[in-house]
């Protein structure tokens, strides 16, 4: 909740700025309901960008869930309807508080990633109303506001540390996402995380060969 809700204000402001009515914002977050990619449209449609171009960009920020949905599948098996919504709603935090925390007895799995589930979407939508209303009754100056997104991220990466305790991961990622600054701007993140996977199979491969 402190991470989403500010997080969602931060969002409903900077989306104000764009002239639209306050309720597109809580409308956003209740039907995208991607903090990451919510903030990137703000760009996008601040330069008027076509349908193509922001459907392209939206997929390449978001495969990274592709390999989020990947390791969770067998958490999320055989959950009928509910599945649909754990697929819709599995955001950057959610998946860090699904895979560090632990479920309690079995039989309650199933709400607990639920209730996660529904209480982030939540907190997100209620940042983004507030937000959006904050930013229709002030004159609030912006700017650098979106490192609100950057400083969430720093924070799960904190707690992913606590949970896994292992180095190799983080440092194959930093090197991974360093070579993808300096080396592929544009397609920074994509790049990124595909290389990073890479490495990961590999070095799981050669462990298992010296089995």
């Amino acid at each position: 909740m402190f991470g989403y809700v500010p997080l969602g204000m931060a969002f409903g402001m900077l989306f104000q700025d764009l002239g639209y009515p306050w309720y597109f914002s809580p409308l956003m977050g209740l039907f995208v309901f991607a903090g990451a990619a919510q903030f990137m449209a703000i760009g996008l449609l601040t330069v008027q960008a076509g349908l193509l171009e922001v459907g392209i960009s939206t997929l390449a920020l978001n495969s990274r869930h592709i390999f989020f949905g990947l390791s969770v599948l067998n958490k999320y098996r055989g959950r009928g309807l509910r599945k649909l919504y754990l697929i819709f709603g599995l955001t950057d935090e959610t998946y860090s508080l699904v895979t560090s925390t632990a479920a309690g007895e079995p039989h309650n799995k199933q709400n607990f990633y639920l209730l996660i589930t529904a209480l982030n979407h939540s907190y997100w939508v209620l940042g983004c109303t507030l937000g959006a209303l904050t930013g229709t009754m002030a004159d609030i100056d912006t700017t650098g506001m979106d490192f609100a997104l950057t400083a969430l991220f720093v924070v799960l990466l904190i707690e992913q540390w606590k949970k896994v305790r292992e180095y190799l991961p983080f440092l194959i990622a930093l090197l991974c996402g360093l070579m993808g600054i300096f080396l592929f701007k544009d397609q920074m993140l994509l790049i990124a995380i595909g290389l990073s996977i890479a490495v990961l199979i590999l070095q799981w491969h050669l462990s298992e060969a010296r089995k």
